[in-house]
């Protein structure tokens, strides 16, 4: 072997030595994303990804507003047992010349995002940029609801989800199911056939409700909805039943209690433990606007909800022990997400009736050290602002297409024209939301809020760049959730 090959050899060796102490030396910061059915995870993620690979207008993100991130690319997906987020193909969705919002999540997956960036301090500066890997997990709403099991017996679990099927929202998708547990004897042998009987028309109650309402898909077991490889298994053959007494062994109570025990020990734990758990950062996203659609109750349940879920969060601050010891979320972000639906003069109360919501959960939260911020956003903002006169007033409106099948009284709406839309004015008393005390407008009809089509972002063949996509306080987000590891 000739000299330079040796020397070439050996600059490659170095290279290869310099790139793997580099990576081991990057922090690593874990991103949870999730929020309930249709509140926007999928579309949040995207709006990130692309805002900060592909210069976004994010000015209240101050690395970026101060030109201090150099780049950010995607990196492989870091975790081998792990689902990666198919960020290509939502951007695709999203960008074709007809427009349509991404699937949403299915499964719990993940995306790496390298940032690279020059610290904002002088001596920091010196040492030259800085990486930082941002490990977005991405989740379904009905896992993070899955938490509040853990602290529930099945006794407890029953009575809660017998009552909230006798709910009036809800009596019509459960009849089949409160009829068929009406028949049963919780004390009589336990019976397979009865047990597969049961968790059918259970799971069918839970896909009627959650079609008619998706606002109201706060009831579990989330793998109901989303069996995977668990369907048919006794992990998923069980449902709720009215208990007079402890169940003893042998009987139809016992048996489904033992099924929701290991649904607990076997699903619901590892997934706190093994992802959960591990989090640095994370970002509730809560479609408010869809629970103000139907009334006060679908508010009050999505509190209960929430409230339920984030108790298994283990907030507090960051230290050097994070990781070793047992890690927390320092920052926790509620966002109520589709802001674009109302005038921005609206979004001081949307927030409002959010940080109402998820008062205890604050609380809590507050009370172990850690930051917690309430904000209205759109990751990607599919309407804008406008005016409209209706005799001497002046009313903040939205334009924009609403989705084909979408209606406000009479009217429904084609997905293809576009429309101006006054979509009233929340209430200034966030109680009063709550209790059901707001009073519509004079002479009309409450307002519901319509569901839109995602804007045409396909760029001219003109254009030398992509345009900016817009949105609602997506740079403030960022800069909540990680603009401090930017410094």
């Amino acid at each position: 072997m000739r000299l330079t090959d040796i020397a070439d050899l050996t600059r490659r060796a170095l290279a290869r030595s310099h790139a793997l102490l580099a990576d081991a030396a990057t922090p690593t910061v874990r991103l949870g994303v999730t929020g309930l059915a249709r509140s926007g995870k999928t579309v949040f993620i995207t709006a990130l990804v692309r805002n900060l690979t592909a210069g976004g207008r994010l000015p209240f993100l101050a690395a970026h507003a101060e030109g201090r991130i150099h780049e950010a690319y995607l990196e492989p997906q870091p975790d081998d047992a792990l689902p990666r987020f198919d960020y290509e193909g939502h951007l695709a969705a999203l960008t074709r010349s007809e427009p349509a919002w991404p699937a949403s999540t299915r499964q719990i997956s993940q995306l790496r995002l390298t940032i690279l960036y020059r610290p904002s301090s002088t001596l920091m500066r010196a040492l030259g940029p800085r990486r930082m890997h941002l490990d977005i997990v991405d989740y379904p709403g009905e896992w993070l609801l899955d938490l509040a099991l853990l602290r529930q017996s099945y006794a407890d679990w029953s009575r809660e989800a017998i009552a909230l099927a006798r709910h009036p929202a809800r009596s019509a998708a459960a009849s089949a199911w409160l009829a068929f547990i009406a028949t049963l004897d919780a004390s009589a042998p336990q019976d397979e056939r009865q047990a597969l009987a049961g968790s059918h028309l259970y799971t069918e109650y839970l896909r009627q409700a959650r079609r008619a309402e998706p606002a109201l898909s706060t009831v579990g077991p989330g793998r109901f909805l989303m069996p995977g490889d668990l369907e048919g298994s006794p992990l998923l053959t069980f449902f709720p039943l009215p208990l007079a007494s402890a169940p003893r062994r042998g009987t139809l109570a016992a048996m489904m209690e033992r099924r929701f025990e290991s649904y607990k020990a076997r699903v619901v734990a590892p997934f706190f433990r093994n992802h959960f758990s591990r989090l640095d950062r994370q970002i509730v996203l809560v479609d408010a606007l869809a629970a103000l659609n139907i009334g006060a109750h679908a508010l009050a349940e999505l509190m209960r909800g929430l409230d339920h879920a984030l108790a298994a969060f283990r907030p507090g601050p960051r230290h050097w022990l994070a990781g070793v010891v047992w890690p927390r979320i320092d920052r926790l972000l509620f966002a109520a997400t589709k802001a674009d639906h109302l005038p921005q003069s609206s979004h001081d109360r949307l927030e409002a009736i959010l940080r109402l919501l998820i008062e205890k959960s604050a609380t809590r939260a507050l009370t172990a050290g850690a930051e917690i911020k309430v904000m209205a956003i759109a990751a990607l903002r599919a309407t804008r602002e406008t005016a409209a006169q209706q005799g001497a007033d002046r009313l903040a409106c939205i334009r924009g297409i609403p989705e084909a099948g979408e209606r406000i009284g009479d009217t429904v709406f084609d997905g293809r024209t576009e429309v101006v839309i006054f979509p009233g004015d929340l209430p200034e008393d966030p109680h009063a939301a709550l209790a059901g005390a707001g009073e519509p407008r004079s002479g009309e009809e409450n307002v519901r809020f319509v569901r839109f089509r995602p804007p045409r972002l396909t760029p001219p063949a003109s254009a030398i760049e992509p345009a900016p996509w817009p949105h609602v306080r997506l740079d403030r987000a960022l800069e909540f959730l990680i603009g401090d590891l930017l410094r």
